[in-house]
Parts: C-alpha cells; structure tokens; sequence
C-alpha cells in the first residue's frame, strides 16, 4: 500500500504514521467496527466520488444495527472526505471510511467505549487485476457458508463478519483461483468474498435477492439500474450451483472489483471463457458513469 500524507481521525487532520490504536482498543478483539469503500474518479470536470452519500448512510445504517452511534453526521463524513482526497492531492483514489469501538472497557459489553470515526485513501487500481477487468477471473465455491442472518447480520459491513470472507478468499487463493464464490446456509448462491454477483441467462439478468443473505451492494444498485435503462431483462431469484454453473455469463459487482467479469468456476469455463457481451456493455456504462461521461447519471457524482 502507497501511503498518502494525511489521514482524517475523529474530526482532526493527522500525519499516515500518526493514525493509531490502543492494542487494548474493542474493535481489535471482538471486530466491533463498521466500514464502506468508495472510489474516487477523474473525470472531465474534475475529480467525483462516486455515490459518496450513499456509502455514508449505509455506514450509518450498519452502525445502528450494531447499536453502535457515529458522532458525525452524513454529511460531516461527505466533507470530511472531499477534504481528505483535496489535502492529499489525489484525482482518483480508494477510500476507507471506518468507525470502530475504541480502548476503555474490555469484555462484550463495549457500552462505555468511545467509537472512533476514520477516514483513509490511498492509490489502489482494479481489486481483481486490470487483466480481470477485461478476460475476466476463475472463481471457487467455498467450502466456507455466508453468515446467516439467524447468526450474525450480513445487511451490516461489518469488520466482525469479514472473518467469514477472509477464510473463502484464503482457501480460493490457496487453491490457485482467483476469488471466492459464496453459498448460503441453504445451500444457495449468496456474493464473493467481498462482491455482489450476478449471472445472466438467456438475456436475463439475475442476482440473488436479499434473503439470499448478500450485502445490498451500492455497485449492485447502480448495475440494476443501468440494466433497467438498457431495456435488460432483470430479475431477483435463488440461483443454485447447477445454474451458475450453466450460466451465460457471470460476473462480480463492488466498489474495489467494480465489473469483473468471471471466466471459470470450479475448472467449468463460463460461456465463451470470458468476458460476455452483456456484462461488457454494463461495464462499459459503469466506466462512463463513474468518469462522468453520461450525463444522465451526474447525480452520482459528489465532485471534490
């Protein structure tokens, strides 16, 4: 990671070395944190961020199942990052919004600790690869389940339930694939590790639907609705192993993967083995939307 000169700690501007934790901070022990990621992109007016205030009320909405109160406002958090991506002089950059339980007591009860506000960004490019983006990755259905909404709530972007998708992405790396494909506790297809899917059948558009137990993607959101304006069929429902195997094309949403599509799951290539015409002409349009090119989609812009 390429470190910027400034990090955005608890309302004050301080130096990338200086934003630190106690090892006694709750957080640490019981992943007691709430997190987004947005990225921000050049366009021809400058630099945007994409659905900024969308990514700070989901943080918002994530803290309060956690019964977790965020002492900033959304747009105290909107402004704080068009100053974070300002002071550190980028045009584009992946940013890292972060609230988190902090040192006083220790045990389950986090009730007199402080929560800490964070706001990082750095350089990063395409999450998967920029090969990934255009041929497209090979995936692997985990052994590993999705959290279950009866167990833990896979509606919040919580640091607690990564742990579930850092064990799926080690076993897919270490089995020499890409990324990881998630089934849900009955056995049906959830997200990625960290990204929404979805496959498209016979012109069809198909992601799973919120019982499934996939996080509502922000990147899922804004793919559903370029889909609706291209005239793309679109449908929510289960998707079994059998039909992601047999699908058309497939591919991953998310702020870090934006559009990647999927080439090969499990050693069975996805239709042609690689990119597929509809997923590319969605991805075409995500690139033009994100880097202000259509002009319909501006709204989603939050220039810095």
């Amino acid at each position: 990671m390429e470190k910027a000169e400034k990090i955005w700690l608890n309302g004050k501007m301080v130096a990338w070395d200086d934003a630190n934790v106690h090892v006694l901070t709750h957080a640490l022990h019981y992943g007691t944190s709430v997190f987004e990621s947005a990225r921000c992109y050049e366009t021809g007016k400058g630099s945007a961020i994409f659905r900024l205030r969308d990514h700070m009320q989901r943080l918002h909405d994530s803290a309060k199942i956690y019964m977790m109160r965020i002492p900033y406002s959304v747009d105290d958090l909107c402004a704080a990052t068009r100053e974070i991506v300002k002071i550190n002089k980028f045009t584009e950059c992946y940013i890292r919004p972060i609230a988190f339980i902090g040192y006083g007591e220790m045990g389950l009860n986090p009730g007199k600790n402080p929560v800490h506000v964070s706001i990082a960004a750095w350089k990063w490019g395409a999450y998967l690869g920029d090969d990934g983006l255009k041929r497209g990755i090979r995936c692997k259905v985990s052994s590993w389940r999705r959290i279950d909404s009866a167990m833990m709530p896979p509606a919040a972007k919580a640091g607690a339930n990564y742990a579930n998708s850092v064990l799926a992405k080690l076993e897919a790396l270490n089995c020499g694939y890409d990324e990881a494909l998630m089934l849900n506790a009955r056995g049906t297809l959830c997200e990625g590790s960290g990204e929404n899917l979805f496959i498209i059948k016979d012109g069809i558009l198909i992601t799973p639907p919120p019982a499934a137990g996939a996080l509502f993607g922000i990147t899922m959101n804004t793919v559903i609705a370029i889909a609706k304006d291209m005239g793309i069929p679109f449908m929510r429902e289960e998707i079994t192993r059998e039909e992601l195997f047999l699908a058309d094309e497939v591919f991953l949403t998310g702020t870090a993967a934006e559009i990647t599509p999927i080439r090969e799951i499990d050693g069975r290539p996805v239709g042609n083995n690689g990119r597929g015409p509809i997923t590319e002409k969605i991805q075409a349009k995500y690139f033009d939307i994100v880097k202000g090119k259509d002009e319909k989609y501006k709204r989603w812009l939050e220039f810095v």
